[in-house]
Order: structure tokens, then C-alpha cells, then sequence
């Protein structure tokens, strides 16, 4: 009797009768077609992610239109029910947040042009302060020749200025990129209830349509929201700061309580920033190193309650970030984008939950619990 290659003979008294395969026992295998499906999917996010890089220039003022127009348009839709033609209100509605934000620069650029000019006086006061930590740097260097050290610590030395205009550079957009970002916002604002019903119409069947709504309206609802609550609270901190700056008798506090809030809608970055600017000018400003630290101090103060307290008290209620995926996502979108990547990163973030929450429903098949 010829035998099949899938079957196996049994042996005592049913000897010839076949047994069937069982893979109760195999070892998972990686088919084929899910290999490749992982390397094509990979290769096409390092596509996108060099795209991005690469093409800074046009997709950073566009998405940051798109985000800004997105977080803007509920105003525009409170306004066109005060029969406000929509195009008209998408206009003021830039022109007012335009005067807002030059507002706030011209506050925050007086001591800036101030201090700039005075730079080598600045300098030379800064190198005369610094002669507090020569004590301690002796002992330092006293403690590694004992121990068998090389040379120790070298002296001192204030960075030179060469950083200066690239850092500049780095921070200014190009005007061309100014032009594409207002003209794409005011379109958006303008256009996006025509944009949401033809991306919702793309879809033929009703539940994909329903789906496509849902997402649409919870982005707009959650960036909204987001933008006025951190806005809220961003003013709130630049409120306290410059309070604070007035009490310690810091140089120009409206300028430094609206840097603060400015800097504050970068997460982590913008608040580590304002103490070390806060600690600078102390320094500079004061006659001792403890003097000069106060106001900085105080701020370090602040932004812990704003960042511990209120800020995941009031935006957690609507939205759960998690610290570790906020951090990753600051971290990314600023080395792709740079500081206006750092204030897109919770935003996009948002965004990328809000898709996460309704492409994988709870319902969809999940991993076993531990």
C-alpha cells in the first residue's frame, strides 16, 4: 500500500491507518508576505520621515497652517453664525492673532535690542562674576594633581559670539516661508468646511463616512481646546513670572513675563530656556550670585506646579498624554523641524491618538494580559 508523505503509520493492532497532521505543536512561522509587508512599511516611514526633512521648507509651513487653521476654525464657525461671511472672518481672524503675536514680539524685543548692544559690557561684567567659582576650581585642580591627574580644569573662558547669527538664522523662517504659512492658513480657515464634506464624500460606503465625521469633529473639538487652555495657562505663567520679576527687581519684567509665556508653548525645551535666561540676567544684573538666582528660582517654582499640577489636571480631563510619548514626540518633531517642530509635536501628538482611537477600536483583536 503506497503512503501519502503527510501521513505516518500507526503501529500495534489499527497498524495502516493514517494519522492526521497536527500543528498544535509547530513553532510560530513569519510568512513571506508579512516579511515583506514590515520591510515595505518601514522603507515607506523613512521615506516620508527624509521627505520631511528634506522638504522642511514647504511641508513645516503648511502643516503648521493646517494645525494653527485647525485649532483656529471654530472661531471662524462662531463668527459665520453671527453672519460673518466666512472668508471675512477667516481675515480678522489672522489679522487679530497676527497683532497679538506682534504685540507680544515688540514687548519681548525691546530688552533684547537693549541687551544686544551692550554685549561686551555684558561679557566683561559676566567674566567678573564668574570669578566667585575660582576657589572652588582651585580645589578641583589641587584634588586631581593628588589623585594623578593630567592638567585639571582649564581656565574659564566665556563662548564667543559666532553662534549668534546662525542661531539667528536657525530661529527666523525666510519671508517666502511666512507667505506660504499666512496664505495657506487664511485659505484653510476659509475653505475648511468644503474641505471636510469633499474628504468625507471620498468614502463610498456610510460607516466609512460616519468614521471620517467623528474624526474630523474630535480633532477640531480637542485642538481647540487645546489651544485655548494652553494659551490660558501659558498667560497665567507669564503673568507670575513677570510678577516675580517686579518683586526681585528684575530689568524689564513686562518683557521677560511675555517671554515666558512665548517660550512656555514649547513643552520642556521653552521653560528650561526662560530659567537660564532669568538666571543670566540675575547674574548680570545683581551684585551677587544668590540675588541674581531668585527670580530664577521662583520660575523653576512656577513651571513645576503649571507642569505637575495644573497643566495634567486640566488637559487630562479631555485628552490623556502620556509623559514618555510627549517627550518622544518633542524629541522627533524638533530634531525634524526645529523650535516650530517642538510647538507642533502636542498638537500632532493629539492628532495621532485621536486616529489611533477610532482606526483600532478597544473591539480590535489585543495582546494577552500579563
Amino acid at each position: 500500500m503506497r503512503v501519502l508523505p503527510t501521513e505516518r503509520l500507526m503501529s500495534g493492532p489499527d497498524e495502516g491507518t493514517p494519522l492526521p497532521d497536527s500543528h498544535a505543536e509547530l513553532p510560530p512561522v513569519i510568512r513571506r508576505t508579512e516579511f515583506v509587508a514590515f520591510a515595505l512599511a518601514g522603507l515607506l516611514l523613512i521615506a516620508v520621515i527624509a521627505v520631511l526633512y528634506f522638504a522642511k521648507a514647504f511641508f513645516l509651513p503648511v502643516v503648521m497652517a493646517v494645525v494653527a487653521g485647525t485649532m483656529l476654525s471654530p472661531a471662524a464657525t462662531f463668527l459665520e453664525k453671527r453672519r460673518v461671511p466666512r472668508a471675512v472672518g477667516a481675515v480678522l481672524i489672522v489679522a487679530a492673532v497676527s497683532a497679538i503675536v506682534a504685540f507680544i514680539f515688540a514687548l519681548i524685543a525691546s530688552p533684547v535690542m537693549d541687551w544686544s548692544s551692550r554685549l561686551p559690557q555684558l561679557a566683561g561684567q559676566l567674566k567678573d562674576k564668574m570669578h566667585v567659582f575660582d576657589r572652588p576650581l582651585s580645589l578641583w585642580r589641587e584634588l586631581q594633581s593628588m589623585l594623578g591627574g593630567s592638567d585639571g580644569l582649564p581656565n574659564f573662558q566665556l563662548p564667543k559670539m559666532e553662534w549668534v547669527q546662525p542661531t539667528l538664522e536657525f530661529l527666523s523662517p525666510t519671508f517666502a516661508e511666512f507667505l506660504l504659512f499666512f496664505a495657506t492658513l487664511i485659505l484653510f480657515i476659509a475653505s475648511w468646511r468644503d474641505l471636510r464634506r469633499a474628504l468625507i464624500m471620498t468614502f463610498a460606503e456610510r460607516d466609512a463616512r460616519l468614521r471620517t465625521l467623528r474624526i474630523l469633529n474630535e480633532i477640531e473639538v480637542h485642538l481647540g481646546n487645546y489651544l485655548l487652555t494652553v494659551t490660558i495657562i501659558n498667560v497665567g505663567v507669564g503673568i507670575a513670572a513677570g510678577i516675580v520679576c517686579a518683586i526681585t527687581g528684575m530689568p524689564n519684567p513686562a518683557g521677560l513675563g511675555a517671554l515666558a509665556a512665548t517660550l512656555n508653548f514649547i513643552p520642556i525645551i521653552g521653560p528650561v530656556a526662560m530659567f537660564l535666561i532669568l538666571a543670566l540676567v540675575g547674574v548680570l544684573t545683581f551684585p551677587t550670585i544668590g540675588g541674581g538666582l531668585a527670580a530664577a528660582i521662583a520660575f523653576g517654582g512656577i513651571t513645576f506646579l503649571e507642569g505637575h499640577f495644573v497643566t495634567p489636571t486640566i488637559i487630562g480631563r479631555r485628552l490623556a498624554l502620556n509623559a514618555l510619548a510627549v517627550f518622544v514626540a518633542l524629541a522627533f518633531w524638533t530634531w525634524l523641524w526645529g523650535p516650530m517642530g517642538a510647538f507642533l509635536s502636542s498638537p500632532l501628538l493629539i492628532v495621532g491618538l485621536i486616529l489611533k482611537e477610532h482606526l483600532l477600536p478597544e473591539n480590535s483583536p489585543q495582546l494577552p494580559e500579563e
